[in-house]
């Protein structure tokens, strides 16, 4: 039996399966919908891993139909090869509503109304693939028009930005919270949705092998890397407003560092988890200046590329010519607990870097009483590869091959397209909308857990608003900043190779 067949066994005893559900995509004319959730519905009803009544409204301010949002969608969808006819199912299942604006009560009436006519007892999930200035009136209509009736429930879904600092941030939620519980909330964060982040449960406290060792008497460091190879050139908009330590170090590597460092849960349900991430976060306090590097990225002279031999600042929609937006960014935290004080924790994301990847360096301490090779042996390390190429590895020492009496790093190598070849991995969001139809929020951002987030990073973000801190310039191409490396390397991460 396939996955796909196991998934639908596995979801025909659950009772909210077998009732109406009605999908709403609110921006379904934006890119959000049109790369990653339309295409992400649409693996699901093929592989019939959502319920079998499920009926799918777009919902925007463009003058659309259904027929205009299919020819703007289906490039994302991958080879359609013999699925044909459960595509036309699928469309024939979509419907779509245009709205004066978001915050035009008569709009979500005329949803309302179209919904009920649907499936009056349905199910409704309200999918925010918005911009989060109209989240608030938004959800407030959703909130006084398009409820859910009877016994049926109304789930919503934000995306991210969850605000821009702690106060905003707070707003939001205090808005939403006098709206919906929190049971009724799914905040998206996708990297929860990726398959080597939802691992780490398992890595974690599914194996004897690591428990003993996954310590602070143990491990020497824990480096979280983001990186990509190519720059903000033409897509600036939101990003000058953020820089990358809110579009990716608060969110994305503070929930993977929250996973790694978190107790054992007492079990796997979702509050269970999200506890333990919770009390990881109090645990650390905020970032101070001095524990952080900040880099803009500056174009390659030699550059194969015209965007490569473009900095941050020579991007024509730049209005503000001398930003100090950081396009890369390392910061070292502590989480002060009996498990891990004295560990450094070292977040590093940037864009325009050397190459693309993601990935979780747990450092060993060095092997004490080193008989080897004179206090040059390097040190064991796990490395769990988040994108683009899954894998998990294990860098260990060893004996050279042959005659030699040399010692030689190696590696257990766990890389996914060798070790399962042919096998799929499903998108971030099509796993995390499989948890919505669920009703698991497992994989989604709590309130309390935001509120912890913030306070750790906002005081480092307002000192760099306020006293306009410039960062560091970097080649386009490059590593970063030099002085990164020398910051890790200061919070006892040894280099053996470039990291």
């Amino acid at each position: 039996m396939n996955d796909h067949k196991k998934g639908e066994e596995g979801l025909k005893g659950m009772k909210d399966y077998q009732d109406p559900h009605i999908f709403v995509i609110g921006g379904a004319s934006g890119d959000l919908a049109k790369r990653k959730i339309y295409p992400s519905l649409w693996s699901l009803y093929k592989n019939d891993l959502m319920p079998k009544n499920t009926f799918f409204v777009g919902y925007s301010r463009s003058k659309l139909t259904v027929s205009t949002i299919r020819k703007a969608v289906e490039k994302y969808f991958g080879n359609i090869g013999n699925d044909i006819d459960k595509l036309e199912e699928f469309w024939k299942r979509n419907f779509y509503i245009a709205a004066e604006s978001y915050d035009h009560s008569e709009s979500f009436e005329r949803l309302d109304i179209h919904i009920t006519q649907i499936s009056e007892k349905a199910h409704r999930i309200f999918y925010l693939a918005l911009p989060p200035e109209v989240y608030v009136p938004f959800s407030q209509l959703v909130h006084d028009h398009c409820m859910a009736r009877g016994d049926s429930s109304t789930r919503v879904v934000v995306e991210k930005p969850f605000g821009h600092d702690s106060e905003s941030s707070a707003n939001l939620s205090d808005h939403l919270s006098n709206l919906f519980t929190e049971e009724q909330l799914y905040r998206t964060d996708h990297y929860l949705g990726k398959e080597m982040v939802q691992n780490l449960v398992f890595q974690r406290f599914g194996n004897r092998v690591f428990s003993p060792i996954w310590n602070r008497d143990n491990i020497a460091s824990v480096v979280i890397s983001f990186k990509e190879n190519f720059g903000t050139y033409g897509r600036l908009g939101y990003f000058d407003q953020s820089g990358i330590i809110r579009d990716i170090m608060q969110n994305h590597l503070l929930q993977i560092l929250s996973i790694i460092a978190m107790e054992k849960p007492v079990s796997l349900n979702a509050e269970d988890i999200r506890d333990e991430k919770v009390k990881v976060l109090k645990c650390i306090a905020p970032i101070e200046l001095d524990n952080v590097v900040l880099g803009q990225y500056k174009g390659d002279p030699n550059g194969t590329t015209d965007e490569s031999k473009k900095g941050y600042l020579d991007d024509e929609t730049l209005q503000d010519k001398g930003s100090i937006t950081p396009t890369f960014a390392t910061t070292v935290l502590y989480v002060k607990n009996e498990r891990w004080d004295g560990v450094p924790f070292i977040l590093r994301a940037g864009k325009a870097l050397n190459e693309r990847k993601c990935e979780v360096r747990v450092q060993m301490k060095d092997v004490p009483g080193d008989i080897f090779s004179k206090g040059e042996l390097a040190r064991n390390e796990l490395v769990i590869q988040i994108q683009p190429n899954e894998a998990i590895y294990l860098k260990i020492i060893g004996k050279q091959p042959g005659n030699s009496s040399d010692c030689q790093e190696t590696e257990l190598d766990l890389t996914y397209a060798l070790r399962y070849p042919g096998q799929n991995l499903p998108d971030a969001y099509e796993r995390l909308i499989l948890d919505i139809f669920r009703n698991s929020q497992t994989h989604f951002v709590r309130t309390d857990e935001l509120s912890e987030a913030w306070r750790i990073f906002t005081p480092l973000l307002h000192r760099i608003d306020e006293e306009r801190i410039a960062p560091l310039r970097y080649e386009y191409g490059s590593r970063g900043p030099e002085e990164s490396d020398n910051l890790v390397r200061e919070h006892n991460y040894t280099f053996y190779r470039n990291l």
